[in-house]
């Protein structure tokens, strides 16, 4: 319900609704990632870890919120379309936009194109599997191929996980950095605490605005997941890895990429599917948005791997594609093209 029934439901108050729960999380998210980089300072967590662990997972949160309360809201679509949209707008637009606001070419280093990269390409095919498993083996009844997602189906993804941070604990170990303790570390979890109540209060309204947008203008709520809740979402992953960039450190700047979309998809979903036990999935919806973010990742790991970094006309590449992405979405929100069934 937005803004908890107080005031009247109306599109004026939705979209004001959307742009101020916005700015929230981007201010909560803010927070958030400034104590979990004096975390990582303070346990001494090498730069890649730091990026794909430690970042990734507070840059990520709004996604897992947004995902948690779309699907206790009956809206699980919304959540699903702003994880798999924010995944296409990270390896994208941030890359990207980080790589321009980079003073030289944006560097990669072979433990982000052959660990973090094959990973998350990984964790893709992990959750598409995970979805024809639903549709296989709880099938629903209808006109769309859907399926149920249930708890067990939910946990191979979080166990794939579990073997990422296997690996990254592994990787902190062999490098053995030492720790900063004039770091507060009560100061910083707290932070933390904080930047993350504000993030879930921001969500829900979010979600909650997006939701009554949809159905007041017929739009599908997958296709709103995709890209209104999606840039909102990946807003601080954004200001993370350009703020990287422009330090000079690529490997925090991509492994925050990387590290935030394994979570998203191996962590943000299953956790929502957990929390309300079962959710139907449209698997004519997903499998288009699938394909576009398997391509889009290609992309991008083919222009890291060609120097081991990001040039300018690369990241211009990146950056045209996400708009012929978000133009092909108008497209079938229009009935312009109809490559997603179902949606």
């Amino acid at each position: 319900m937005v803004l908890w029934g107080l005031v009247p439901s109306s599109p004026a108050v939705n979209v004001l609704v959307l742009v101020v729960a916005t700015a929230l999380v981007w201010v909560g998210s803010g927070w958030l990632e400034a104590s979990a980089e004096n975390l990582a300072a303070y346990y001494g967590l090498p730069a890649v870890v730091q990026g794909s662990v430690v970042v990734a997972v507070g840059s990520s949160f709004p996604e897992l919120a947004s995902v948690v309360f779309a699907a206790l809201a009956g809206a699980f679509d919304i959540g699903i379309g702003a994880v798999v949209g924010s995944a296409i707008f990270n390896v994208l637009v941030i890359p990207a936009l980080s790589g321009l606001a980079s003073d030289d070419d944006l560097s990669a280093s072979r433990t982000i194109v052959y660990k973090e990269a094959q990973f998350y390409m990984l964790a893709v095919s992990a959750l598409i599997v995970t979805l024809a498993l639903a549709v296989i083996y709880a099938p629903v009844a209808g006109p769309t191929l859907d399926g149920d997602l249930t708890r067990p189906l939910a946990m191979i993804p979080l166990l794939l996980y579990g073997l990422y941070l296997f690996i990254q604990w592994q990787d902190v170990s062999d490098a053995g950095t030492p720790g900063n303790p004039s770091v507060s570390a009560r100061r910083a979890w707290t932070t933390l605490a904080v930047g993350l109540l504000v993030i879930l209060v921001a969500v829900e309204q979010l979600v909650h605005s997006v939701e009554s947008l949809g159905t007041t203008f017929g739009v599908p709520e997958f296709l709103l997941g995709v890209t209104v809740v999606a840039a909102a979402t990946s807003l601080p992953d954004t200001l993370v890895s350009v703020q990287s960039a422009r330090d000079g450190n690529g490997a925090t700047s991509l492994g925050n990429v990387f590290g935030s979309n394994t979570f998203d998809l191996l962590v943000a979903v299953p956790v929502g599917v957990l929390i309300v036990g079962a959710v139907t999935v449209n698997f004519a919806v997903a499998v288009p948005m699938f394909a576009v973010l398997t391509l889009a990742t290609l992309l991008l790991f083919t222009a890291l791997r060609t120097g081991l970094s990001l040039t300018t006309a690369e990241a211009a590449t990146l950056l045209a594609s996400y708009v012929l992405f978000v133009a092909w979405v108008v497209a079938e929100s229009l009935g312009v093209t109809s490559l997603i069934r179902g949606a």
